[in-house]
């Protein structure tokens, strides 16, 4: 397993569309096991492969304290969502040290191949629905950020170009 570099806001490769995984193989597990790895170092509960320079629809989310209950998501697709919306307090990799809210529907069906290339589909709600639509976001190219208003993506863009300034 290997850490992997997250892109960081503005970086334009998070714009990038994810294409589908055409086969579930060793490459794409290993793709799954360096993404948990990274997560969990980062630490955060969700990752997508557009956050780490792959662009492939592969999600791993791990809502749980002990970080032992992975679950992957290859080639996810919501088949319903509710009417229902629910605002919830959203954080990103990406985005680092940014915190804002987020309306999306409170429930969402997605259906999805797991690391052995089964299908599956589960109905989700709460911090689950968020964390899938927020890392599926990110598989068609949105941050999310980009539900904020313009003034404050500039402001969020700007700090992080300061603080990448900075770093360096």
């Amino acid at each position: 397993m290997a850490l992997l570099p997250i892109l960081h806001y503005p970086d334009p490769r998070l714009h990038t569309i994810a294409k589908p995984v055409e086969r579930v193989d060793e490459k794409i597990r290993q793709l799954v096991a360096d993404m948990a790895e990274t997560m969990y170092d980062a630490p955060g509960i969700g990752l997508a492969a557009t956050q780490v320079n792959v662009h492939l629809q592969v999600i791993v989310i791990d809502l749980s304290d002990d970080r032992d209950q992975l679950q992957v998501f290859i080639n996810p697709q919501i088949t319903w969502a509710s009417v229902e919306k629910k605002n919830w307090q959203e954080g990103c990799l990406s985005v680092p040290d940014f915190f804002d809210e987020v309306e999306r529907p409170a429930e969402v069906k997605v259906k999805a191949l797991d690391i052995d290339g089964q299908e599956f589909e589960i109905k989700a709600d709460g911090l689950l629905a968020v964390c899938i639509q927020h890392e599926m976001d990110h598989l068609k190219g949105k941050v999310f950020v980009e539900y904020l208003s313009s003034l404050k993506r500039m402001r969020i863009s700007s700090k992080l170009k300061k603080k990448a300034r900075l770093a360096l």
